[in-house]
């Protein structure tokens, strides 16, 4: 083998080590990319699930309060009844 024929062997060896790399750092970008959006919408549906329950949870204590005066009620219709 000649000088050149070592260059173009080197020249070869460096462009596909080079284009290895450029295409692991685009796959890496990718994947990154996509676990950051995995998250956030996973976020989102955290945060849209605890407003339900901080919904449901007011709502609960409207009824119980709602209760609590029939409640009241009652008790004072049963003093005066005895």
């Amino acid at each position: 083998m000649s000088e050149t024929d070592w260059q173009e062997v080197i020249g070869v060896m460096g462009a596909f080590v080079l284009v290895t790399a450029v295409v692991t750092m685009i796959i890496w970008q990718f994947g990154s990319t996509w676990r950051a959006k995995a998250l956030l919408a996973r976020e989102q549906e955290y945060r849209k699930l605890a407003e339900q329950a901080v919904v449901a949870q007011q709502e609960t204590e409207r009824q119980l309060a709602g209760l609590r005066e029939r409640m009241e009620s009652m008790e004072r219709i049963l003093k005066e009844v005895e």
